[in-house]
């Protein structure tokens, strides 16, 4: 009976794909040339082979056989036991077959009984914590944002992307656009994973002169290509181009463009800026702890300047994704240069985070403000991480982050879609009590999400608690709370508490004791995940004792911020909620805090207290959110 299953799942497959056998219809037929392949030979193919995944399972390799670049071997969770859900695999239309090999899956799993031929790819099945108005991709996983870059009107966000499921890995540029960075459309990947590699993060500029020479306005990708030689990891800068707006790039026959002089192993996320008064192009690479500084006039060869970093800002870590752009102090006018260093490990709460350094450029050297122990956050939650901003934006400064954590990425209750972005943030350069900050208040295009405006009735002053029960009741977790209150100067603590009938909870707590505003994310919902976190190798135990606030596991934990930075006596609290997101917001943009949140059900009660004295309530607003 053995000897006949390949026969078998071959005639089900025939009967499954061309049931009426007619001539022109698509059929499938599976191979076995040797105990690890299977080939499977497809006549007149459709547009997808719909791949069925279980996450479970180790990755086998894929392939569409062909000679493009593109046809490289990839890691695809294939089903072996049970179906978790599909993804599309390309085929190619123009011709009359095609051929896909599978290594390294068991000739009994239940994908081979299961795959299908389809000219559509369904993506109305969604996630229940999938948010409803932050960006996410239509299927498959999802990290840091690049290549983001404004043209004509139109805000190109590409991501780190894997469109063959919902676990890191196949890194290609996954690609939406929006005119008003709130409602996204969806587009086939930018750059696709080749023989050189995974396709990972960068930045795209405009090449309004033509100075690479693929002609004037030109979108030009830098990204790093990333594989394993001799079993160790290669990491190296690359080039492609666009002539349509960014839809579609061409490769650099040159690629690739730049290598690490001494080898170093993590050299990752070119990020290009223009330098005036050295009337030359810039490049920033992240090479393991310091960012290093290219140079170049033609856009395409690139001369080592300098370095920065080795020794500064929170440790252990390992630098990624820079950024280096200027900003203009709000009151005073004085404009200062900003590094973005996004680190995985270093967070406060542990694994990856935004940090930032303000300091001064003279083409060759960045020296920053502050002493190299100092490290600055540019989000006070465990969730944000990579953040980038779009180039050509003129005078505003646009960032937009991933919001999640290295140490449970891969772990976080989705299915068919794993990863989103939080609200895109315009960033402000602040001085307060004499040092120099980095803000990050939400962009006012996020306004146009107000699809209903709630007053909310409370007394004027509160004292020990005022519950409004039902204040949530049908917003369905997609919302925004505006509090503004004054505590007297007897007050300890004000909470303020969202809540569900099954008793889950995620308190804001204003401590002016301890002077830090914190939110808890203890018993929000779901938090058992958090047992399977994975720390960083280079990643220290230390800030589970120095930092770690109510520490449960790696996930369930609080977050806080030191209400140093906040200025008066005032507190303006801007709350937003989607689904399985939480963003906090304090004195326009101060303070940020984006934590990741798992309720089983919705909250619908909102309890306000004050401890040891009162708070007087200047407004409190509720703002249902939507598309």
């Amino acid at each position: 009976m053995r000897t006949l299953l390949p026969l078998l799942i071959a005639a089900l497959l025939a009967l499954t794909v061309g049931c009426t056998k007619k001539a022109n219809s698509p059929t499938m037929e599976l191979q076995y040339p040797n105990d690890t392949l299977t080939r499977i030979e497809i006549n007149k193919p459709q547009r997808y082979l719909l791949l069925p995944i279980e996450e479970r399972q180790p990755e086998v390799r894929v392939r569409l056989v062909g000679d493009r670049p593109e046809d490289t071997w990839l890691d695809i969770r294939l089903a072996v036991d049970s179906i978790d859900y599909y993804v599309p695999l390309p085929l190619p239309t123009d011709q009359s077959t095609a051929t896909v090999e599978i290594v390294g899956l068991d000739r009994k799993a239940i994908c081979f009984e299961q795959l299908r031929l389809s000219d559509t790819f369904d993506t109305s099945a969604k996630d229940y914590y999938r948010p409803a108005y932050h960006h996410s991709p239509a299927y498959g996983w999802m990290n840091d944002p690049n290549g983001m870059i404004y043209k004509d009107g139109i805000y190109h966000l590409y991501y780190q992307y894997n469109p063959y499921g919902s676990k890191w890995g196949n890194m290609y540029w996954g690609h939406s656009s929006s005119r008003d960075l709130i409602h996204w459309a969806y587009h086939d990947p930018a750059l696709a994973r080749d023989t050189l590699g995974h396709i990972f993060s960068g930045s795209a500029i405009l090449d309004q002169e033509g100075t690479a020479g693929f002609g004037k306005d030109a979108i030009l990708a830098y990204y790093t290509a990333h594989t394993i030689r001799t079993g160790k990891q290669w990491q190296a800068q690359c080039l492609a181009y666009s002539t349509d707006n960014g839809m579609t790039f061409t490769k650099y026959a040159g690629n690739p463009i730049l290598t690490a002089y001494d080898g170093v192993a993590d050299f990752r996320d070119p990020k290009v800026f223009w330098y005036a008064p050295g009337k030359s192009w810039y490049m920033i690479v992240s090479a393991d702890k310091e960012m290093r500084f290219y140079r170049s006039r033609d856009l395409k060869q690139w001369d080592y300047v300098s370095a920065f970093g080795e020794g500064y800002g929170a440790r252990p870590n390992q630098f990624e994704c820079p950024d280096f752009f200027q900003l203009r102090d709000e009151k005073t006018g004085q404009e200062k240069w900003v590094m973005i260093v996004n680190i995985n490990p270093g967070c406060a709460f542990g694994g990856s985070a935004t940090e930032y350094f303000v300091g001064s450029f003279d083409g060759t050297t960045f020296r920053p403000e502050t002493a190299p122990e100092v490290a600055h956050w540019l989000d006070f939650g465990k969730d944000h991480y990579a953040l980038v901003t779009f180039h050509n934006t003129q005078t505003r400064t646009i960032g937009i982050p991933w919001v999640s954590n290295w140490q449970y990425a891969n772990v976080t209750p989705f299915k068919q879609t794993r990863g989103m972005n939080g609200l895109p943030r315009e960033l402000f350069l602040f001085t307060q009590e004499g040092i120099s900050y980095v803000g990050a208040r939400p962009a006012h295009e996020v306004e146009a999400l107000r699809q209903a405006s709630i007053d909310l009735v409370l007394p004027k002053n509160i004292g020990e608690e005022v519950c409004l029960t039902n204040a949530l009741a049908g917003l369905e977790d997609s919302f925004e709370l505006e509090v503004e209150l004054t505590p007297s100067p007897q007050t300890k603590r004000i909470t303020l508490t969202l809540s569900n009938r099954l008793g889950e909870q995620l308190p804001i707590i204003l401590d002016l004791e301890k002077k830090r505003i914190t939110m808890d994310r203890t018993k929000s919902g779901r938090i058992d995940f958090g047992v399977q976190a994975t720390p960083h190798e280079r990643e220290s135990n230390a800030w589970r004792e120095r930092d770690g606030v109510n520490y449960h596991n790696d996930f369930a934990i609080a977050t806080w911020a030191p209400l140093s930075l906040c200025s008066g006596k005032t507190y303006k609290l801007r709350l937003f909620l989607d689904r399985s997101m939480a963003e906090l917001f304090v004195q326009d943009g101060r303070i940020a805090m984006t934590n990741l949140i798992f309720p089983r059900e919705p909250y619908t009660s909102l309890r306000l207290s004050s401890e040891g004295g009162s708070a007087q309530v200047h407004s409190a607003h509720l703002y249902r959110l939507g598309l």
